[in-house]
């Protein structure tokens, strides 16, 4: 097969709906799927969400810590001869980025006794590729304070540890497979971030108590929320693979063909949710019904998405 060239899908439908109704009941507290027909407060959710996708307002705009700030450090660090000083600079203007930079610079003198201070000092020290992975995680890791509500509390955690895991399992195996490390740990940390948006506006709806959670509602949410994602990807600017990755996650058909990175995306997807569900013993991991027909790299994968 030449690299590069899209396929069908790597899991079957069938094992996609069961880890997938398994994830959905977990993440909504529901021992079933709660009807098939939308609540009014499911209904006005989606319909809020709608809206979101059909007007001019910023998907990224829900998103950003501080507008424009973000894409502007990752354009920077797409040039091969960035400027150190410069991003510093730029750095220095987030207090949260500057934690998380002198956070991660000091790590690696652990044990040595010497300390990093200085936000250009540890911009030298983490490097290029460090850095766009660092600032890409510190954008998109959701706000969670006292104020939050309901759904934010419970899920944003949960859905953000899935993006991270899945973040670090496809930049592993990504370079394997002819993929871009960098543009798959960006699908994979972008995957869940239209659902996480979706969060407030299910607080907002529902006046923090848990009223969601039917099958009608997980299927449309689940679709409207990568639909989300696309637009925040574009209007991020990120790689066109990444934008195309996304989009092929929703609306799969039988012989549909997806591009490697896009396949990559589902896989660990996939064996995110069944490693973190096995952790919780919601499933049994070595049923092996559930790995059946799994690319060859499904082992290695399922092994990086583990607890860290």
């Amino acid at each position: 097969m030449p690299a590069g060239q899209p396929i069908g899908i790597p899991i079957a439908f069938e094992l996609l709906d069961r880890v997938g109704g398994a994830w959905n009941a977990w993440l909504f507290e529901r021992a079933d799927e709660g009807g098939l027909e939308l609540n009014p407060h499911e209904a006005q959710v989606l319909e809020t969400l709608a809206g979101i996708l059909t007007s001019q307002q910023s998907g990224a705009a829900l998103v950003r810590r501080m507008p424009g700030l973000i894409p502007q450090l990752l354009q920077s660090l797409r040039s091969e001869s960035f400027s150190g000083s410069a991003l510093s600079r730029t750095i220095s203007s987030d207090v949260v980025l500057v934690a998380a930079v002198i956070r991660l610079a000091n790590s690696c003198y652990q044990g040595t006794g010497a300390t990093v201070t200085s936000v250009e000092q540890a911009v030298i020290l983490i490097g290029q590729e460090g850095l766009r992975q660092l600032i890409t995680t510190v954008a998109f890791r959701p706000i969670i304070d006292v104020h939050s509500g309901f759904y934010v509390r419970r899920l944003a955690p949960i859905l953000w540890e899935h993006s991270e895991r899945c973040a670090v399992a496809a930049r592993a195996i990504a370079p394997k497979l002819g993929i871009e490390a960098f543009d798959a740990f960006l699908a994979a940390l972008l995957q869940n971030v239209g659902l996480t948006v979706a969060l407030r506006t299910m607080d907002q709806v529902t006046k923090g108590e848990p009223q969601l959670g039917s099958g009608v509602f997980w299927a449309q949410l689940g679709r409207d929320t990568r639909r989300l994602s696309v637009s925040i990807a574009r209007e991020w600017n990120f790689p066109d693979s990444v934008v195309q990755a996304l989009a092929e996650q929703g609306g799969l058909r039988k012989g549909a063909a997806m591009s490697p990175l896009g396949r990559l995306l589902m896989l660990v997807d996939y064996l995110g949710k069944l490693r973190m569900l096995a952790e919780q013993g919601m499933v049994e991991d070595d049923d092996a019904t559930l790995f059946a027909g799994l690319p060859e790299t499904a082992g290695e994968c399922y092994g990086l998405l583990a607890s860290r």
